[in-house]
């Protein structure tokens, strides 16, 4: 029984269908179909009822694969380990990050990495939620705010504060530009659709003294960050965005930082960067080197997490 078949299978029951798992291991539909039909023949059963819009286990499907799964999980750590003993990092790494962190912060340090291993490929997958690392087969993933899977190993990489920015051509075209937090309430504001970002944001001197919450209008409420910067950036209006995102911004005079001395957070706005991995007996050199890369890079860059 072919290994990568078993592998190919795996992928199927996760997307739910030839064509997602096409498009994840790079061949035609077709070809994942036959390798299934193959599986299924020389074990002399079907292991997925098929029909128009979704592929699903059958009993007997249910069980070989859930055994079969941590069997590969098992295989994969063997294959690292064997890799490792050479002391020469191959092979591929899986990375998953949100579009907004991927784009701004990581990106950039990828060239570097790739010249430190060229004998490494790097898979990036980009989405605002978070993916299950195991079933996805991921190795590390960038995330932001609380952790929820105490299963994790979690590596702290930055320190994320969030500033309230707009454009120095938008304070122009105001007759009262705001200077205290409480002046929001008087102007429309671009925001995050996430809870407690589009509705009240509070400030707290840097320094130390009372809090304050400001109830915020939206003008605009965006799912991704990096619409609301680039609103910001046209002059659309006050944003409240992440110092990783709009540092450069503000140092270049492109969006100005409203209330310096002040700072601001949400019901729900993460205190940090992470890196996160699967708890195994054996973590991979290629993870390792990666996450020691981006602790290094992104401290160059910006502020350690406490």
């Amino acid at each position: 029984m072919n290994i990568s078949d078993l592998e190919t299978l795996v992928v199927v029951t996760r997307h739910g269908s030839f064509d997602g798992a096409a498009r994840e291991l790079g061949v035609d539909p077709s070809s994942v179909s036959r390798t299934v039909a193959g599986l299924e023949t020389e074990l002399g059963a079907r292991l997925l009822q098929r029909n128009t819009r979704r592929l699903a286990l059958t009993e007997a499907g249910a069980a070989f694969v859930e055994r079969l799964a941590p069997a590969l999980e098992e295989l994969a750590q063997a294959r690292a380990a064997a890799l490792d003993a050479t002391g020469e990092l191959r092979g591929t790494l899986r990375i998953s990050v949100s579009n907004a962190f991927g784009i701004r912060r990581l990106s950039p340090l990828l060239p570097k990495f790739c010249e430190d291993y060229p004998e490494l490929q790097l898979e990036v997958l980009m989405a605002e939620s978070p993916v299950d690392l195991i079933a996805d087969r991921v190795d590390v993933a960038i995330r932001l705010g609380k952790l929820r899977d105490s299963g994790l190993i979690a590596v702290p990489l930055l320190a994320v504060r969030y500033r309230v920015v707009a454009s120095p051509a938008w304070l122009r075209r105001q007759e009262n530009p705001p200077t205290r937090p409480v002046d929001l309430q008087a102007t429309k504001c671009l925001c995050f659709a996430l809870f407690g970002f589009r509705d009240q944001w509070q400030f707290s001197k840097a320094k130390g003294g009372e809090s304050v919450k400001v109830a915020v209008r939206p003008r605009l409420v965006g799912t991704n960050a990096l619409l609301l910067r680039d609103a910001a950036l046209e002059g659309m209006g006050p944003a409240l965005l992440a110092d990783w995102m709009i540092g450069e911004d503000v140092g270049a005079g492109l969006l100005v930082d409203l209330f310096p001395d002040y700072v601001v957070s949400t019901a729900g706005a993460p205190s940090a960067a992470w890196a996160v991995y699967p708890s195994r007996n054996h973590v991979p050199a290629k993870v390792k080197v990666f996450v020691d890369f981006l602790r290094i890079s992104l401290s160059a860059r910006g502020s350690q997490p406490e």
